[in-house]
């Protein structure tokens, strides 16, 4: 069990107004290692206090005392001294120049944001994944002569995805995934979706989400080589994203093909007994098991299931036979907690728990 050793460190929200920003300041609130004692958006807000510069809009939840006064600054390096580590909820239109800025400042940045996920020195992280992608970050400070640095979490729909064949690609090998997503209207952000538009429908388009899928994966699933940079796993994803009417929670269909043949239960097996790094640390964010296999012929189901493990968990179901590639199966994943904030939450427990941080 990873425990603490230190102080909290102070940390601060960059995009804190929105609804990653408050996923982001709802997981860190009591965080045994990360004290949010910032909070940062855009320079319309004035440093008028938080709760007048936003209306708290997570479900089953109020906005938390200890930041209701908090002001509201510009995100800048030098509008947030003493900081050292920031989780960025940006949207991708700002987010490239302002998290440079704060790697510059020798500050870690933490991004929930596209911009930064396939650079060849920024490692694209899950911890249950690729944890050994963190050694990219010596690199990057050389290269890019910073003393911060930044690491990204992955798109939300390639995170579960990636969680559910990674165990498979270490025990089997994974040549072809093909998959359908069934994506919630909150990985479009707040408000959506006009409800005339999702409402009795499904929209079999999200800009830029299919490329995103296919290119992220086989970055996560490669390797970080000494010399070469990362190494794409050579494996073809291909992927069809749509929009349903679902709150929160993305579902996907997939069929892979093996390198070599399995038995169901065999895979089972893997998946149940996966216990990556962030398990065996303890870290505070990870789940207890980072997959769950459902039995029933009807699960994993998006409302059901979806926060499974505080929402850290891939629920993973229907297990069988593909007549075309080896196997088919489900995954869920709780896409603005594992597959935004709470990612960006375990991709810093994991650069603490490894020392990452005490540099800075």
């Amino acid at each position: 069990m990873a425990t603490q050793t230190h102080k909290r460190i102070p940390v601060a929200v960059l995009g804190a107004t929105g609804m990653v920003g408050q996923r982001f300041i709802d997981l860190l609130q009591g965080h045994p290692w990360f004290e949010l004692v910032a909070l940062a958006a855009s320079e319309q807000h004035g440093g008028r206090a938080y709760s007048e510069a936003t209306r708290w809009r997570l479900p089953n939840s109020e906005m938390p005392t200890e930041v209701a006064s908090l002001p509201v600054v510009a995100c800048r390096p030098e509008a947030l001294p003493g900081v050292k580590v920031v989780f960025s909820a940006l949207p991708g239109e700002v987010a490239g120049d302002i998290e440079e800025a704060f790697a510059r400042a020798g500050v870690a940045v933490f991004s929930n944001a596209k911009n930064h996920r396939m650079a060849s020195d920024v490692p694209l992280l899950i911890p249950e994944v690729n944890a050994d992608h963190i050694a990219a970050i010596a690199f990057q400070r050389k290269e890019r002569g910073w003393p911060g640095f930044i690491i990204t979490n992955a798109n939300c729909s390639a995170t579960p995805l990636a969680m559910a064949l990674k165990p498979l690609q270490d025990a089997f090998g994974v040549r072809k995934v093909l998959l359908t997503t069934l994506q919630a209207i909150s990985g479009a952000g707040y408000p959506g979706l006009p409800s005339y538009d999702i409402l009795d429908n499904v929209i079999p388009y999200i800009g830029g989400e299919e490329e995103k899928l296919e290119s992220e994966t086989r970055k996560m699933l490669g390797s970080w080589q000494e010399g070469q940079g990362f190494v794409d796993a050579p494996l073809a994803v291909s992927a069809h994203c749509t929009r349903v009417s679902t709150r929160e929670g993305h579902l996907e269909c997939a069929s892979v093909e093996l390198e070599r043949e399995a038995s169901p239960e065999e895979i089972i097996a893997v998946w149940e007994g996966y216990r990556p790094l962030p398990q065996q640390l303890g870290l505070p964010s990870a789940p207890e098991q980072a997959l769950i296999y459902r039995r029933e012929v009807d699960r994993p189901q998006t409302v059901r299931d979806r926060d499974a493990g505080k929402g850290m968990s891939a629920v993973l179901g229907r297990l069988r036979p593909c007549p075309i590639f080896s196997y088919k199966f489900v995954v869920l994943g709780h896409n603005t907690i594992r597959g935004a904030a709470g990612g960006s939450v375990l991709n810093a427990e994991l650069c603490y728990a490894q020392g990452f941080l005490t540099d800075l």
